[in-house]
């Protein structure tokens, strides 16, 4: 049975066993690229920079981007920033995910709109906690999940970025929490359905008072894997 652990006043996070959600997709396809440098030990915050910067790398002038959250997309939007310091970069906006990622943006100098007044998003940057053979996700540990999905549901495309301690053979394969968002309201009121009830996504979503979940399915179109053997680019 899964567990449930109390994070604030509006979250509450499952932990669960594997999940197989969805049925395997057609083969994808993945491209390698050697680490340069094997005589140095990386770190896992090295192995995260390398996968963020080969995202960024699909950064075109003239794009609206979806900003992610957490440890490995903060590494994407300092090298943003760098680039367009530099003037490798222009005209471009961001839409960030959370607060945390919009005061890091300012810093940086990357112009920011609101979704509201760009609805559209050529392609979005973010981590995840959890990569299946599918390319589908956990994400939102980080607690920012309902804004992560909302910019990443409207992106063209979607490159997630992580260190391969990140894959799992099914979602949940980690043994780590996955989010739930509810409301402060009665929360206790979603206790049972959400230990009972985690057979897919769609069924959680229909409780009364869930906000989101962290089950990010059919929705990355890459995923940008660094380990001490290389870059690996996985595509759907």
């Amino acid at each position: 049975m899964a567990s449930l652990s109390f994070v604030s006043s509006s979250h509450l996070t499952l932990r669960t066993p594997s999940l197989t959600l969805r049925k395997l997709s057609p083969p994808r396809t993945s491209v390698s690229f050697s680490v340069k440098a094997q005589s140095v030990a990386l770190s896992q915050d090295d192995l995260k920079k390398l996968a963020a910067e080969k995202a960024v790398e699909a950064i075109k002038p003239g794009m609206v981007l979806g900003l992610g959250t957490g440890s490995t997309a903060a590494f994407a939007v300092d090298q943003i920033g760098k680039l367009l310091a530099s003037g490798e970069l222009h005209d471009i906006v961001g839409i960030p995910t959370s607060k945390r990622t919009e005061e890091q943006a300012r810093s940086l100098g990357i112009p920011l709109v609101a979704l509201d007044t760009h609805p559209r998003i050529d392609l979005a940057i973010d981590g995840a906690d959890e990569v299946d053979p599918n390319l589908d996700l956990v994400k939102g540990r980080g607690g920012a999940l309902l804004r992560e999905k909302m910019v990443e549901a409207v992106a063209e495309r979607f490159i997630v970025v992580a260190d391969d301690t990140k894959l799992v053979k099914g979602l949940g394969g980690s043994g780590l929490a996955m989010p739930v968002e509810v409301v402060q309201f009665c929360w206790k009121f979603n206790l049972e359905p959400l230990k009972d009830g985690f057979a897919a996504g769609r069924e959680i979503g229909k409780l009364e008072g869930v906000v989101e979940h962290g089950l990010f399915l059919g929705m990355a179109t890459s995923v940008i894997i660094a380990g001490k053997n290389g870059v690996e680019v996985m595509n759907k």
